[in-house]
């Protein structure tokens, strides 16, 4: 039907508009999804084109579960950060049948009164991809978020609009739909998308990807929503985060109600039947002798899957049983991830190079005669450092078996001695720098050899590298290889260097057109005026100065200053800073070149400071519980806010040494408690305790739940205080007697 028809009358418009999205949405789930197509490719592009017309004569049409959305077109300066109103939690893992035993032995231990007769299990294929959540209100796809660090994630709805077998709009002819759903999963690749990726890649010039998770995370990632509507990205669903069924009022909070899905089959189902795809081969297994079976046949069809495997997951099907084993501190205790062994293949050793790093890190890299590995074609590795290649007896020529360590990274696991044929050579590793001739160095008690001269060129470029990198300042659109251009034509010897660029410089670089170079200088301002101390200081580059090391430097110093003149004694004061790391702060500040790139960098005015208070103020128990709104639970919150209420009220008439018991405190928690752990951790900062991150001499009180494993034990050959989760939470209410 001609759009023309409508060009006098937006009511008809409003109608056809309508009718043209459920048609297109439930072809595109006929198709994608269920992969059983109704009308052919060319009766859809006719219905496609008839809604874009009308979305083009009449602009006030168009609506967030339009599919024209899928085309993409949404450019992006930065992709903002989000908080997941649940944490997106890692899974343990294991590796044997008898691990897997012990894993179900372990869940019975905690589940008094339930016996392994009453387990069934939800089984998935464990694929390579990206992990993704979808937040759906009132049936709408509102927000996609990376799984970030679990609790806060990068929003990418531009690019995840743009999936083909993603609902824009949930589907409601087979049950009820949420007033708000959170909907996990995985975006990946097929095996055949993939390759078909790769060879556009390379017909157009372009590096092809190393495998399909780096091509779906590249992809999710883009700033401009065209680039992602290009590639083949499916989402398969494996969970849930929130789900609230009926709309609260305005004048009342999410209450917990009752839900439809009981299992954790339901749920899957559920998912599905609002239009979502689910992993293939998904199954129930009604008990832990089936999973096991479950989980050979899939390993046997690991090569014909049309997803890369890297395992299969298990999940305690009942929701009820789920609930009351809870989380540990990193993963559920309800679900695992049997890893399977990695692929390996067999191919030549042709040589061996060494890269130099930006701490000056001479590391042996394999040079490969590329080889398929698990469908991710191979052809260079890591050998890490000299030791490992006299450990394996590696010589160049060698047949050597190579294995995807995690099946991600390239290993190489060995040679195959009864393939030499004398004609191999051993490895000398080299006495100086191969990039600058300079003198190397290996320090006693390491394996690495390190290049002493700071002015290395491969030093520089790396550390400059490092600086724009996401471990750095995080600057999108200054990508590596610019970076390495901008070194290797002498326009950049400092990260200092980079915030004088212009545009017209640019525009010569290879694959630099007039609105890259533009995006690249606008990156670096917008960077310059809003990075943070913490990311200033991870971006510097110091060794063993990470992201929660170059945290608690900026609470502490405030300043790019005051952290310089701070004594090693100062340093080892600061939790998880000991003698290794303050020593390597001090070299760095101590260094004539890196005290020349800071004083250029605050000449550009990139400087961040931060307020730093001896201690943070003492929050209220509302002030803490709404900090970890993104966290926990609305439905946890409740609770968390009326046991911090309590102790809010208790410490109120309370006076002298006594008043907080833990005020100033360090304090790690292992083992299971009945509280959540992030629960546990507002509870202990709102009594004004700070979180260690590991057991040393730092810290106050180890608090103890079940089964605490070994940091139970390092903490008493240091002679540190164990809480078990009644005393812990004593102190926390303050309801010690005066003394």
């Amino acid at each position: 039907m001609n759009a023309d028809i409508y060009s006098d009358s937006l009511e008809q418009a409003k109608l056809r508009a309508a009718e043209l999205r459920t048609l297109l949405e439930h072809h595109g789930w006929r198709y994608y999804v269920q992969d059983d197509p109704e009308i052919s490719d060319a009766e859809y592009d006719a219905l496609f084109r008839e809604l874009v017309l009308l979305e083009e004569r009449w602009p006030a049409l168009k609506s967030p579960d339009s599919p024209t959305l899928r085309v993409g077109g949404e450019v992006l300066d930065s992709l903002p950060s989000y908080a997941h109103s649940l944490r997106m939690y890692s899974l343990d893992n294991v590796f044997s049948m008898e691990e897997w035993r012990e894993f179900v032995q372990k869940m019975l231990r905690l589940l008094p009164g339930v016996r392994e007769g009453d387990l069934s299990f939800w089984m998935e294929p464990k694929m390579d991809g990206l992990a993704m959540e979808l937040i759906y209100e009132k049936g709408l796809l509102v927000r996609a978020l990376t799984r970030g660090d679990g609790e806060v994630g990068e929003e990418v709805t531009a690019n995840m609009r743009t999936v083909k077998n993603i609902p824009l709009r949930l589907r409601d002819d087979a049950g009820p739909v949420p007033f708000l759903l959170e909907a996990r999963g995985e975006v990946l690749m097929t095996k055949k998308d993939f390759a078909a990726l790769n060879l556009r890649q390379e017909a157009r010039g372009a590096k092809p990807f190393a495998n399909p998770r780096n091509a779906a995370a590249g992809s999710v990632r883009q700033l401009d929503s065209t680039v992602a509507a290009e590639r083949p990205l499916r989402f398969l669903a494996y969970g849930l985060g929130r789900v609230v069924w009926s709309e609260p009022s305005s004048a009342e909070t999410v209450k917990e109600e009752a839900s439809p899905w009981n299992s954790q089959q339901e749920c899957m189902l559920g998912l599905q039947s609002l239009g979502f795809s689910i992993a293939p081969n998904a199954a129930l297994c009604p008990s832990v002798a089936e999973v096991e079976t479950w989980q050979r046949a899939l390993a046997g069809e690991r090569k014909s899957f049309p997803f890369e495997l890297d395992g299969a997951v298990a999940k305690l099907n009942s929701l009820p049983l789920q609930k009351r084993l809870g989380f540990t501190a990193r993963a559920p205790r309800f679900a695992v991830a049997f890893k399977f062994e990695a692929m390996q293949a067999a191919t030549k050793l042709e040589d061996i190079q060494i890269q130099v790093g930006r701490t000056g890190v001479l590391t042996p890299v394999a040079v490969l005669t590329p080889v398929s590995v698990g469908g991710v074609t191979v052809s260079r590795a890591t050998l890490h450092n000299e030791d490992e290649i006299r450990a394996k007896d590696l010589r160049i020529g060698d047949k050597v078996l190579v294995r995807r360590a995690g099946d991600v990274i390239p290993e190489v696991v060995g040679p195959i001695p009864e393939k030499r044929t004398g004609e191999e050579k051993e490895f000398i590793f080299p006495s100086t720098c191969p990039e600058c001739g300079g003198h190397v160095r290996r320090e006693a008690g390491e394996a690495a050899w390190r290049c002493v001269n700071r002015a290395c060129p491969a030093v520089r470029r790396e550390s400059i590298k490092h600086f724009v990198s996401k471990a750095g300042l995080d600057i999108q659109g200054v990508g590596a290889r610019w970076v390495e251009q901008l070194v290797d034509l002498g326009l950049v010897q400092s990260p200092a260097d980079l915030f004088g660029l212009r545009a017209e410089k640019l525009r010569g670089l290879e694959r630099m057109g007039e609105k890259s170079a533009a995006n690249f200088v606008a990156a670096l301002e917008k960077a310059r005026t809003t990075a943070t101390l913490p990311r200033f200081l991870c971006a510097l580059g110091i060794r063993h100065v990470g992201e929660q090391t170059a945290k608690a430097l900026a609470r502490t110093f405030g300043s790019v200053e005051a952290l310089s003149e701070a004594t090693e004694e100062q340093l080892c004061r600061i939790p998880d800073v000991g003698p290794e790391v303050a020593a390597a702060i001090d070299d760095f500040f101590a260094e004539p070149g890196n005290k020349q790139v800071l004083a250029d960098l605050k000449g550009l005015g990139l400087w961040p400071v931060m307020t730093v208070q001896a201690r943070p103020a003492r929050q209220t128990a509302a002030q803490v519980a709404a900090r970890h709104s993104g966290i926990i639970s609305p439905l946890a919150q409740n609770s968390l806010l009326s046991l911090l209420t309590g102790s809010e009220e208790r410490a109120q008439g309370q006076t002298g040494e006594n008043q907080n018991p833990l005020e100033g405190k360090k304090l790690l928690f292992t083992g299971s408690l009945s509280l959540s752990r992030s629960e546990a951790k507002a509870l202990a900062e709102a009594a004004g305790a700070d979180i260690l991150s590991g057991v040393s001499r730092k810290l106050d009180f180890l608090v103890v739940g079940e089964e605490p494993g070994s940091k139970l034990d390092k903490a008493r050959a240091l002679g540190i205080s164990i809480l078990d989760e009644q005393e812990f939470l004593r102190l926390a209410r303050t309801e010690r007697q005066h003394s």
